[in-house]
């Protein structure tokens, strides 16, 4: 039987392959189109409807048609209206068939118009020889001075796209021998300077600030946007659909009244762009929400459109009002506006009347199966699900009026799911007060009934979510259709996941309970609280996720590259200073002046036109330990015993003349003297210091986990509590800064020199300034 089977097979594939090589493939590209089992089912119908009004002799102009239509019709319904019209030749180019499979592509409800379909595809348009003549010959005079300058040098493709545009049906090869021609008459034969290749312009070179933003005016304010993303996110850069085009989208599911709910949806909005951002209200946002804020944000800026801000705020158990604000400060953060702030809870009336009108389409039931019963993706059929309507409703509002305990009844749709899952949950019984409802409702509906339709209630027109959603896509298109209202499309993308960290709320909430981190905002952690705290700042977060891209597959990312576009940001926004980690007393013994000087530092050494601040020089200053040795090895250039060094904008130069020590022969004070460095020697280093200092507390940070991936069983089989890095924090007790950062105020950022980017911590207080050190310099290892 198999055997019979399989010759069979072969036979009907050999069949095929004469077809297919009939029409003028060859061998190779048959093949290749044999194991493409839908395309070369389609082509050969195709081929066989037009053997039949043609004969079995096609030639190869046919053949390509037939080929290039099978292959590129989305909708197989109409492969046999176009072979019709190459059959008959009245589609006899590629630029007709382009049109033709574009026209039944945006035309999607039978019946098409005929004579509308024939005038788009130009069916019976005749380009005469004159026309043809008189079109290039209107082009080459309009661009008459510049062909004699520059002869045959000058761009022909200009002159053929101009005669194509007026003569949009004419054979391409007719046009370009006219122009050919006409140019022949005007210029006369090619000349020696004339075949000499045309020197090449140099484009002018944008500077690398150019180059990585373009100012932006939005509410009358400028601001920058990080250019890449802009251009990944702008028109046609992602081949997302148009608004109101949401059936040229491969899988969108089109009924009898798509095209009248997307009429109305455009009267509605007038053909703006629409997104969303949807999170839940039971954490805090965390680096891989950010690329999904500035997906939907960023794509509705880009093309003119909104994005709304909805809370999905349909559990009641785990949502609490310190989470609505915080995500809304997180997007502002990131330099956002919503268009509204609207939650799921606003339409929970208009919901629930809809779940009515499901139920008596026949689309829904009420399911006494356990939660545990309907998990995973071969649950058992429910033995409810063909009951009737009427018992449904009944049933359905005995829900409602908490008749039934939590778990004992649920409504569930009758579908099934792209990844085999069977008859999700619309509404689940919960006796738990909502925070914006009250006890108004003892039920509420799931993410998978909510979402689509809360889509479709603001018109959205491009629903962005992670690529793990798509298996939710064809329900999105189901519910929508089974109630008749306009159906938005959902688009997915790749997840943005960082290593060496946890993002899941369940794990974080646990590495604080333990002690492992201080809250939700401990630096160490990648929420976006957490990265505020730390001194990140959000234009670097920005270009970290335009650098990542919009992608579909999952981008999992060094944590080193986040740190990048930090220094990149804080090293044109964070002013300097100097601050000393590991102080050494450093006493001035022929100090120049009575009383403390004053020393000009600039904000920023690269451009000083942008200020300066004033520090005290006293003659007790203060080093870092590390910059002084009582021995120079060899390569060593800072301070040592015959071996001076500059300080930083003093104008001196310090050497050493006694070394004091502790009992237990720690160095605890040099005594040095100064020069000026105009006619003292030029030392080798030069270094920072602090006088009349402020004490302050710096906290220094290390990655949380020792491994890439410690939620990997395979890395840490002991669970990534059990990968913490017990130098994920040193805290610096005893540093010293530099009175000018004295009115710094929480989240205000530093560059202390030669050490790293600083952020004012909040936990700082009167007389006792935290700062978090956001990240070191990108320093050349051996200036250290």
């Amino acid at each position: 039987m198999a055997a019979a089977a399989a010759a069979m097979a072969a036979e009907e594939a050999e069949e095929a392959l004469g077809l297919f090589t009939g029409i003028g493939l060859s061998e190779a590209k048959a093949r290749e189109t044999l194991r493409n089992g839908a395309l070369s089912a389609l082509l050969r119908r195709a081929v066989l409807q037009a053997r039949s009004a043609l004969g079995p002799a096609l030639d190869k102009a046919t053949g390509t048609l037939l080929y290039n239509a099978a292959a590129r019709l989305k909708d197989p319904k109409h492969l046999g209206f176009l072979v019709g019209y190459i059959a008959r030749r009245e589609i006899l180019t590629d630029l007709q068939l382009s049109a033709a499979l574009e026209y039944v592509r945006s035309h999607p409800l039978e019946p098409l118009d005929v004579a509308d379909f024939e005038r788009a595809c130009g069916v019976g348009v005749c380009v005469t020889p004159e026309q043809i003549e008189e079109a290039v010959e209107a082009v080459i005079s309009k661009h008459r001075a510049e062909l004699l300058a520059e002869r045959y040098h000058f761009n022909m493709g200009l002159l053929m796209g101009e005669a194509r545009s007026q003569l949009r049906w004419a054979d391409g090869k007719t046009i370009k021998n006219e122009v050919d021609l006409q140019v022949l008459h005007l210029l006369g034969p090619k000349t020696e300077a004339d075949l000499e290749k045309k020197p090449k312009v140099a484009k002018a070179r944008l500077a690398p600030a150019e180059k990585q933003k373009v100012a932006v005016v939005e509410n009358g304010d400028m601001g920058t946007e990080t250019k890449s993303l802009l251009e990944q996110l702008r028109g046609e850069a992602l081949k997302f659909h148009k608004p109101g085009e949401n059936y040229k989208t491969e899988g969108y599911v089109v009924t009898p009244n798509t095209m009248a709910l997307l009429k109305q949806h455009l009267a509605i909005t007038g053909g703006q762009v629409r997104t969303r951002f949807p999170p839940e209200p039971n954490g805090i946002l965390h680096i891989g929400h950010a690329k999904a804020i500035n997906f939907n944000f960023g794509y509705a800026k880009a093309n003119g459109g909104v994005c709304f801000l909805r809370y999905d705020d349909t559990n009641p158990e785990k949502e609490e009002e310190k989470y609505f604000t915080a995500i809304r400060d997180m997007v502002e953060w990131l330099g956002y506006q919503p268009y509204a702030v609207t939650h799921a809870s606003d339409y929970f009336d208009q919901l629930y009347t809809w779940a009515l009108e499901l139920i008596r389409r026949g689309r829904a039931y009420v399911c006494h199966q356990k939660v545990e019963e309907i998990k995973g993706h071969n649950p058992p059929p429910s033995p409810w699900r063909d009951r009737p309507v009427e018992e449904s409703l009944l049933l359905f509002e005995d829900m409602r009026k908490g008749k039934f305990g939590e778990g004992e009844a649920t409504l569930r749709m009758k579908l099934v799911m792209e990844d085999g899952k069977m008859d999700p949950v619309a509404y689940r019984v919960k006796f738990t007060p909502h925070h914006r409802t009250g006890n108004k409702w003892c039920i509420y509906p799931t993410y998978d009934y909510t979402h689509c339709l809360c889509d479709s209630i603001e018109h959205i027109t491009h629903s962005l979510c992670t690529k793990e959603f798509q298996a939710r896509r064809s329900s999105y298109f189901w519910l929508c259709n089974a109630l008749d209202v306009y159906c938005p499309v959902q688009w997915e993308y790749g997840r943005l996941n960082l290593l060496y960290t946890v993002v899941s709320k369940r794990k974080i909430i646990r590495l604080v309970e333990t002690g492992a981190v201080r809250d939700w905002d401990d630096p160490r952690l990648f929420t976006l609280t957490a990265l505020r705290r730390r001194g990140f700042p959000p234009e670097a977060i920005n270009n970290f996720c335009a650098r990542v891209g919009v992608t579909v597959a999952q981008a999992t990312m060094e944590p080193h590259l986040l740190e990048a576009c930090a220094r990149e940001v804080l090293n044109e926004q964070a002013p300097r200073a100097m601050a000393v980690l590991e102080p050494l007393k450093v006493t001035i013994t022929n100090f120049p002046a009575p009383k403390a000087l004053e020393v000009l530092v600039p904000n920023f050494p690269a451009d000083e036109s942008r200020g300066f601040h004033k520090v005290p020089f006293h003659q007790t200053v203060y080093i870092e330990e590390t910059d002084f040795r009582e021995e120079a090895d060899k390569g060593y250039k800072r301070l040592a015993p015959g071996q001076p060094v500059g300080l930083r904008h003093t104008g001196y130069v310090i050497t050493v003349q006694n070394v004091i020590k502790d009992v237990s022969g720690h160095v605890i004070e040099l005594e040095v003297t100064c020069t000026k460095s105009d006619v003292a020697e030029k030392p080798k280093a030069f270094i920072h210091w602090v006088s009349v200092p402020v004490a302050c507390e710096v906290r220094l940070y290390e990655r949380l986990f020792l491994h890439k991936n410690p939620e990997d069983p395979s890395e840490v089989p002991g669970g990534f509590l059990s990968d913490l890095n017990p130098d994920s924090l040193r805290v610096v007790h005893n540093a010293l800064v530099d009175s000018s950062v004295r009115s710094a105020r929480p989240f205000d950022k530093f560059q202390f020199e030669r050490l790293g980017y600083f952020s004012v911590d909040p936990d700082s207080e009167e007389g006792k300034m935290v700062f978090n050190r956001t990240v070191t310099l990108k320093e050349d290892p051996g200036k250290v």
